[in-house]
């Protein structure tokens, strides 16, 4: 069930809405000011609401007043807000937005209007939420990766801000990179179908082992699966082809130079980084002196030396070790450096 408030100091209006909005369906809830509103909604008297119809003009508090209030308030500051008014002039249509509402309705009210905006903002919160609840679940299904190979829990955090921060110096958009931070958390999610005693054998890998340790990008495809939503293209490229390298001698298709995603090719690259920098149970962190090198000596080889470039670059590096400062490990043999 959809639940409405409607704000109005005036009965007849909430009694117009409420017969608009309950031959839709809808649960009415009302409040007669401003005041009121609030202190419901803080207080929590009503079930949860999903959009607000907020007179513009009340005696107590004007519905700016109410609407600020309410968008700085945690609890309420996600729920849409429309205003209700007669005042149509440009300079009050801008003060509503300002104070965070999403929308008018102009008096005198008429039903198919106030109809199809509210189902129109219904509709985007639902896409919203759809978007929150798709994230979430990438990230999850990433962290699980990560337990399954025995890694830290920050590695698929640094690298996913890594690739967004080389997204952005290579050009793309802030949409775009930020598709590639959150598809990149799914890199290696195809290490849920590898065995244990490969994933977590101590010693090298055998060749038989390792021919089965090479289909994790493409189990990872699989589990993705092949879709048209952005994020879920951009998941399944990057865990299908993050260990491609440039000069095609990676797996699992031998790719070379672009022929590989620019979001794989990207990714190969914060991946290793984080890698060598992290602590292991296995070995220490590398210096990032060590590590940019690393990285130097793979271009053209492992990785595109574009991307290369400008992961290196100064001013790259400064933002890179603000990521490793703010989601650093707690080990006893981590050691920080700078590349100098």
């Amino acid at each position: 069930m959809t639940n409405i408030l409607v704000v109005d100091d005036i009965k007849e209006n909430l009694l117009l809405f409420k017969a608009i909005l309950e031959s839709a369906n809808y649960c009415v809830y009302f409040a007669q000011s401003g005041k009121d509103a609030i202190s419901r909604l803080e207080n929590l008297k009503y079930p949860a609401i999903d959009i607000i119809l907020l007179d513009v003009m009340m005696p107590d508090m004007t519905g700016f007043e109410v609407c600020k209030h309410l968008k700085h308030n945690p609890r309420t500051a996600k729920i849409p807000v429309i205003f209700v008014t007669a005042l149509v002039d440009e300079p009050n249509e801008t003060l509503g937005f300002e104070a965070g509402g999403v929308d008018y309705i102009t008096k005198p009210i008429s039903a198919a209007r106030v109809l199809a905006r509210v189902k129109n903002h219904l509709s985007l919160v639902r896409f919203e939420e759809l978007e929150s609840t798709r994230l979430l679940i990438i990230q999850k299904l990433g962290r699980a990766a990560e337990y399954k190979n025995n890694e830290t829990g920050y590695h698929v955090i640094r690298m996913s801000h890594y690739s967004r921060l080389l997204g952005l110096a290579y050009g793309l958009s802030d949409i775009d990179a930020d598709i590639l931070f959150h598809a990149a958390a799914m890199h290696d999610v195809g290490k849920i179908g590898t065995p244990d005693h490969i994933l977590l054998k101590p010693g090298a890998l055998d060749e038989s082992e390792w021919n089965i340790m090479k289909l994790h990008p493409i189990i990872g495809a699989e589990i993705i699966g092949d879709h048209d939503i952005p994020l879920l293209k951009a998941a399944r490229d990057i865990a299908l082809t993050h260990h491609e390298k440039w000069d095609g001698s990676g797996y699992p298709f031998g790719l070379a130079g672009e022929e590989i995603p620019l979001f794989g090719r990207i990714v190969a690259i914060a991946d290793v980084f984080d890698a060598l920098t992290s602590c292991r149970s296995y070995k220490d962190s590398w210096s990032l002196t060590d590590t940019c090198q690393a990285i130097a000596d793979g271009a053209g080889l492992q990785f595109d030396p574009t991307l290369v470039a400008l992961f290196l670059q100064p001013q790259m590096l400064e933002k890179v070790k603000q990521v490793q400062i703010d989601w650093q490990e707690s080990h006893p043999n981590d050691r920080s450096s700078s590349c100098a």
